[in-house]
């Protein structure tokens, strides 16, 4: 029996469906890794190392040779943006956030990098652009400065109260538009195996001051057996599988359509977390929310 040819689009989508799943699932996973087992620090380089090592086996010696010093700049750069800095902030804003406030902060992710884009000379604002990025970034604002309070004569009512977790997730949605951007170039010439094995090799260095300490302070004897199923979830899927798919996706698709998909990870980590019973979904989160999933809706359409 001859099994028919799945369309190539169709898997390019799959793929980034599949990467929104394992992030919308990291979202409470690292939560239950960190910080009470395992400081966000160490998980960074356990992760960024555990990835190198994955790359290094799958793609092995094959040299990758870059025509000029600016592809150099833009590798090194790619590796600071998509690995260090967004890994960095990540971890260190998911161990003082929620996972449904971390999720839904991502999603302005389209909308950034539209931004970088257009700073960079490679999309153009429109109206809708215009009014998009702003609706975005107002839903994100408000749900970094302000939490839900009770009130007696309103459903629902909110003070502000800022939340530095909050702000290093939206940081980190920064630092991974602007990885979406400037990685495209190399991408779409280069193996994306090559590039990304590079991406966490050159990421290392800077990591390791950053989680040295406190890998070497960590109680691994204590850690549960869940806690390193956790930890090799984070490793494997959220890191290696990730990057893979995006990478490779990045080869067929536009960085906003990568980013676009960013939309789907609170929901699912939304259903993840509350079935879970490992967060709550208030009706203030729902209003941000939807300021940001109209946001994305108008600067995604044509």
């Amino acid at each position: 029996m001859k099994i028919p040819k799945i369309d190539k689009t169709i898997l390019v989508h799959l793929a980034l469906f599949a990467v929104a799943l394992i992030y919308g699932a990291n979202y409470t996973i690292a939560k239950e890794v960190m910080p009470l087992y395992i400081s966000p620090s160490a998980t960074i380089l356990m992760r960024v190392l555990g990835a190198a090592i994955l790359f290094w086996i799958l793609v092995g010696k094959k040299r990758l040779i870059l025509s000029n010093k600016r592809e150099k700049i833009i590798l090194l750069l790619s590796a600071i943006f998509g690995v260090v800095v967004n890994q960095l902030l990540f971890f260190e804003g998911l161990a003082r956030t929620t996972p449904i406030n971390a999720a839904l902060i991502m999603t302005t992710t389209p909308l950034l990098v539209l931004m970088v884009s257009a700073i960079t000379g490679g999309e153009k604002f429109t109206f809708f652009k215009i009014i998009g990025i702003s609706l975005g970034l107002l839903g994100a604002a408000m749900l970094i400065g302000s939490k839900t309070v009770s009130d007696s004569s309103l459903p629902f009512s909110f003070v502000f109260d800022f939340n530095l977790g909050d702000l290093l997730i939206l940081l980190n949605a920064v630092s991974y538009a602007i990885y979406l951007v400037i990685a495209k170039p190399l991408l779409k010439k280069y193996s994306a195996l090559s590039i990304s094995k590079w991406m966490f090799t050159l990421a290392l260095p800077f990591v390791l001051p950053f989680g040295f300490s406190d890998l070497g302070t960590t109680n691994f004897e204590q850690i549960p057996t869940e806690i390193y199923v956790g930890l090799g979830y984070i490793v494997l899927f959220t890191t290696f599988l990730t990057y893979l798919l995006n990478a490779w996706a990045l080869k067929s698709v536009s960085s906003s359509v990568v980013g676009i998909y960013i939309y789907l990870q609170p929901v699912l980590a939304t259903f993840i977390a509350v079935a879970l019973d490992k967060d709550s979904l208030t009706p203030t989160k729902l209003i941000w929310a939807a300021c940001i999933f109209l946001g994305v809706f108008l600067v995604s359409r044509k």
